[in-house]
């Protein structure tokens, strides 16, 4: 099972000082992440995309080409890519591009997105929101086996044998989907043989047993082998010197990020004990001592039974950075380890 990070790049405040990091003090953190990632052995980086004022990962893909150069063996990834909101011919130009300078350590994760500020932003109906996936999921796939295709669909010109070019270094260039709860998302990502990136933000991760189940059901009916069907989870994670540090500083900024999401959503504002449950034996999150985030990630690979990667999803909105880093310290000198350690033991 490979170990690794995913970043919203979202703004942040210095709790010392209650004052917002600067964009460009915010990237080169970022990039601080992603080096001190690579140098502890974590096997994965992912950078998300969002189109909010309070996330800085709108270019995803510029942010992977930064990091790229500035490591040498960790894996970088989208997490994710949204695809209903992008051109995909685009996206494979960008990606292919990514994985040369990278020298074939890309992966693309796509999906439809948790937010919908970008179906305005770029002219798209929101109504078209799974119509829009579908069809360039399947194009991104086409592009992806030749350079040059002949296509035609519902809501881009049509290619006429056009080349569509860098090819990337890695043949194909790794496609992942990345899904929510949506046991359609899981079934279509089955059939296509595609791996799966499963987003758990809260509940009990042993509930996503059956849909995974379902994806690798349809792969199998599909008549993909069972190592193509690779599954993993995004879910939010961070680690401390004991369990009690990380849930204090992971707290306040998820309770920020929870109301504001709550305001706009509908539902009400978070309370510690949610938060508190989560971090518990049987919640969705990875936040704890290096021994508490191990035991959750052999745990949450045998409830889903088998995961081929696990993505911390660590960014957080008051969180010091010198305190990341130290977490991301402990994550790869410590919790990953003992992880890999008790799943190779079996």
């Amino acid at each position: 099972m490979l170990i690794g990070i995913d970043s919203f790049v979202s703004v942040v405040t210095d709790p010392a000082t209650g004052v917002d990091v600067t964009g460009a003090e915010r990237v080169r953190h970022l990039l601080e992440e992603v080096e001190t990632a690579d140098r502890v052995g974590l096997d994965t980086y992912g950078i998300g995309e969002q189109h909010r004022a309070e996330y800085m990962d709108s270019a995803s893909a510029v942010l992977l080409a930064a990091a790229a150069a500035r490591t040498t063996q960790i894996r970088l990834n989208s997490a994710v890519t949204v695809l209903s909101a992008a051109d995909p011919v685009r996206v494979f130009q960008e990606f292919a591009t990514l994985d040369l300078v990278s020298q074939g350590r890309i992966d693309l994760v796509v999906g439809r997105g948790s937010f919908t500020e970008s179906f305005p932003l770029f002219g798209l109906p929101l109504e078209e929101y799974d119509a829009l996936f579908a069809e360039k999921l399947e194009l991104l796939l086409a592009l992806r086996e030749a350079p040059e295709v002949t296509w035609s669909g519902r809501f881009r010109a049509p290619l006429t044998g056009q080349g569509v070019y860098p090819r990337p270094l890695q043949n194909p260039l790794p496609v992942w989907v990345g899904v929510g709860g949506t046991p359609q998302s899981f079934v279509r990502a089955g059939l296509l043989g595609l791996p799966l990136m499963v987003a758990i933000i809260g509940g009990q991760p042993a509930r996503f047993r059956q849909l995974v189940d379902l994806y690798r059901q349809a792969g199998a009916e599909a008549g993909h082998p069972p190592e193509q069907l690779q599954v993993g989870v995004h879910a939010f994670g961070y680690v401390a010197e004991t369990d009690a540090k990380a849930r204090d500083d992971c707290y306040p900024g998820w309770a920020q990020m929870m109301t504001k999401i709550g305001r706009e959503r509908g539902f009400g504002p978070p309370v510690r004990s949610q938060f508190d449950g989560m971090c518990g034996p049987d919640g969705a999150f990875l936040i704890g001592s290096p021994e508490t985030v191990a035991a959750k990630a052999v745990r949450m690979h045998d409830d889903l039974g088998g995961l081929a990667r696990l993505s911390l999803q660590m960014t957080n909105v008051r969180l010091a950075h010198v305190d990341l880093l130290r977490s991301i310290e402990l994550l790869g000198n410590e919790a990953a380890p003992r992880a890999r350690a008790a799943l190779s033991a079996r």
